[in-house]
């Protein structure tokens, strides 16, 4: 064992902080540090039972927990005897909350955080893409969401940090990077000068030539500005590959999640980008049985993956958290729910396995990752080489099939 182990849940946000993790933690061969997801109660549920897995495997470790499970339910994972503290998701920024301590709990009020911590801001994948955090917490509302209780108000990092971590990042040899956030397109409003997020882009693109990739997660379809959107159609190191914050298709339901656009507003910004660049991908998190959902209801969310043409769906069903507005309405019981869930995944599996087949034949450009063997092409399709190829290159590859939902490519000629 060289330094501690990390084990992480959830989004893209916590595995660039894990690694962050891993360097304040450096040398500390006897620590598990957890970092938590708590979207969903699911979520927690796998949260605890990797903690339990952790206990058994190294018994004489010393196991701290942290992220946002451990924000908003510290005194859940107090209470297991496999943890030896609980850390939140501000005290989690400082090496020293990672040394042994007298302390079980160290959480404090998240929502005083008004700052970012600015070497939280890099951190590296196990590939040869890096994520960058650009932006933490988040300042809306949904019903459904606990998020904002674990990860505070919305705060950016500032552009000048951003751009230097970038030029670290492709230093070390990444040749992709993806920012993340909390609510990415929120960035800027807390900053001097409330700069926009595709301001942020068109910096970082002027100011690391040597960047050829750069690829946003998750976003907000209303807070997509002009420049970021003209970024999106037209630069093509901006990676043609959108992960949309749908959440639902019905209109109903989406405003009682206090979402901010309609299943007009989806479909509007879909055929608009698809207008401006044809062979971008789109993907969406959309949430099956929200509370009062009926199957008409239903039915508009799975008409979505098919009107908004979501090769890379990721579903969730719906599960009540304690303190958000949404859990103390009418529940759809858990058997609908889950059954509603596996309807949603085959429609989104059904529509991605035709897009994948569509790429037969075509040539695409392919960022191959650590192994050699495998990487993702622009579109985020997943590609496997029929002859290993040079690690963090990128490679023109010709797509001859597809097997197990991965492309399989060789060197085009």
């Amino acid at each position: 064992m060289t330094g501690p182990e990390i084990i992480t849940m959830g989004c893209r946000l916590n595995i660039a902080e894990s690694e962050a993790i891993r360097d304040m933690a450096a040398g500390q061969d006897d620590l598990i540090v957890v970092n938590s997801c708590a979207v969903t109660a699911e979520a927690v549920r796998q949260t605890r039972q990797a903690i339990r897995r952790a206990r058994r495997d190294r018994p004489d470790a010393r196991i701290l927990v942290t992220g946002c499970a451990a924000q908003t339910e510290p005194q859940t994972f107090a209470a297991m005897a496999e943890v030896d503290g609980v850390i939140g998701n501000r005290e989690k920024r400082e090496a020293t909350a990672f040394a042994p301590a007298s302390q079980k709990v160290r959480v404090a009020d998240i929502m005083a955080v008004r700052d970012t911590a600015p070497h939280m801001a890099s951190a590296f994948a196990d590939y040869a893409r890096a994520f960058l955090e650009v932006q933490n917490g988040c300042d809306h509302r949904c019903t459904f969401c606990i998020i904002p209780y674990g990860r505070g108000n919305s705060r950016s990092v500032p552009a000048g940090a951003v751009i230097d971590k970038a030029k670290q990042l492709v230093d070390a040899g990444y040749r992709e990077i993806v920012l993340t956030g909390v609510d990415v397109t929120s960035y800027g409003p807390d900053l001097p000068g409330a700069p926009s997020l595709g301001l942020l882009v068109e910096r970082i693109l002027k100011g690391v030539p040597d960047l050829p990739r750069l690829r946003l997660s998750s976003i907000d379809s209303v807070e997509i500005d002009d420049r970021l959107f003209d970024l999106i159609a037209h630069e093509p190191r901006m990676m043609p590959h959108l992960h949309l914050s749908l959440q639902a298709g019905d209109d109903l339901i989406l405003k009682r999640m206090k979402r901010r656009h309609s299943r007009a507003d989806a479909f509007a910004i879909v055929e608009r980008v698809k207008a401006a660049r044809p062979d971008i991908s789109i993907g969406a998190d959309i949430i099956a049985g929200f509370p009062t959902e009926d199957e008409a209801m239903f039915a508009n969310s799975l008409t979505l993956v098919e009107e908004c043409d979501i090769v890379h769906g990721h579903v969730f069903p719906y599960s009540p958290r304690q303190g958000t507005p949404a859990a103390g309405m009418p529940q759809v019981d858990r058997a609908t729910v889950k059954a509603r869930a596996a309807r949603l995944r085959d429609a989104c599996a059904a529509r991605r396995d035709r897009w994948l087949r569509s790429l037969i034949g075509t040539v695409q450009s392919v960022l191959v990752e650590r192994s050699g063997a495998s990487g993702h092409a622009e579109n985020f399709a997943p590609v496997r080489f029929i002859a290993a190829q040079g690690p963090s290159s990128i490679v023109r590859a010709t797509i001859t099939g597809l097997e197990k939902g991965v492309l399989i490519a060789q060197e085009a000629a």
